[in-house]
């Protein structure tokens, strides 16, 4: 059982090989930090290679034996995303844990390298197309890999509208975030699905969400608004009710490596609200676990993203 489960339960990641995308900052900084603690070599993902060095710097700082590699990957342009995949795959044979991690939250409209409505382009179609091109390597990992997706509380709220994906007919910053985070998990689910059925026994799909953490994803949609009030509203309800970052990263960690937990699960605080506290097993929402729209939102994601798993497509629902 995972009861008071901390960083201090992760296993030895000796020799391991971990992705973390957005490990710059926030969850992803706090979680590569506890990996690289572990023993594992993390690649360091983001957008600024200058901000990653800087991280893997305070990182090295106090973890002196880190293995830390800060590679670039814009997550807002599918072009970016390839390249990160072939010079990572140039450079490494294994791949145990992919943390799906970074993501934007309730920002003005805006669009990607590729013209997707940001949130839904950067928090799912960007790492559908990460996890496909790495995909191979993560069968072919001997022993045993993890995908993680980082998704949210508020994907409850979510709904996938095929008809406006892009949110180009009206946009609502907290519906288009909650659609993104809903998506995160559909692609979670379905990625476990569809690696079942292809016979695929050594990887693992979870979904993971943080409760309610302190980190920089809730200031930076203020911040773009120009929105001081609303920023310093944020801040107060932060120190008031939020969990630290430290915290918060547990359930990505707990996913990417607890024995006693099964591909296909969702893990969240189990405490108040499931908005703090220990990681455990949580229940994500009947419309996260609806098969038809994960499919119709996979096919989508191929044909917007250009990716293809090469993994079929179950044909009923499984158990």
């Amino acid at each position: 059982m995972s009861d008071a489960w901390t960083a201090a339960d992760l296993p030895d990641l000796t020799g391991k090989t971990v992705i973390v995308t957005g490990a710059n900052s926030g969850l992803g900084f706090e979680a590569t930090k506890q990996f690289a603690a572990s023993g594992a070599t993390v690649v360091v993902a983001c957008r600024s290679t200058e901000r990653g060095e800087s991280a893997a710097d305070e990182i090295r700082g106090t973890i002196h034996r880190a293995e830390l590699d800060v590679r670039e990957l814009d997550l807002a342009a599918l072009s970016s995303v390839e390249s990160f995949a072939d010079d990572f795959l140039a450079d490494y044979d294994e791949l145990h844990v992919l943390c799906n991690n970074a993501g934007v939250m309730a920002i003005p409209r805006q669009e990607t390298a590729d013209g997707f409505e940001m949130q839904f382009g950067v928090n799912h179609l960007g790492h559908f197309a990460l996890t496909g091109h790495l995909i191979d390597v993560l069968i072919e990992t001997p022993s045993y890999s993890r995908v993680v997706t980082q998704s949210s509380g508020l994907h409850e709220r979510g709904d996938v509208d095929f008809s406006d994906l892009q949110h180009e007919d009206e946009y609502d910053k907290w519906d288009a975030y909650a659609q993104s985070k809903l998506a995160n998990l559909l692609f979670a689910f379905e990625l476990d699905t569809r690696l079942t059925h292809a016979g695929v026994e050594n990887v693992m799909s979870l979904g993971c969400h943080p409760g309610y953490a302190d980190t920089n994803l809730q200031r930076r949609g203020p911040e773009q608004a120009g929105s001081t009030l609303r920023l310093w509203l944020m801040k107060a309800a932060n120190a008031l009710l939020a969990q630290d970052a430290e915290q918060g990263a547990l359930p990505m960690l707990y996913a990417a490596t607890a024995s006693d937990i099964a591909s296909g699960e969702y893990v969240g605080p189990s405490g108040f609200m499931n908005m703090r506290g220990s990681p455990a097993p949580d229940t994500a929402s009947r419309e996260a676990r609806d098969r038809d729209r994960a499919r119709r939102l996979w096919t989508r994601s191929e044909e917007l993203t250009g990716v293809s798993f090469g993994l079929k497509e179950a044909a009923t629902p499984l158990d």
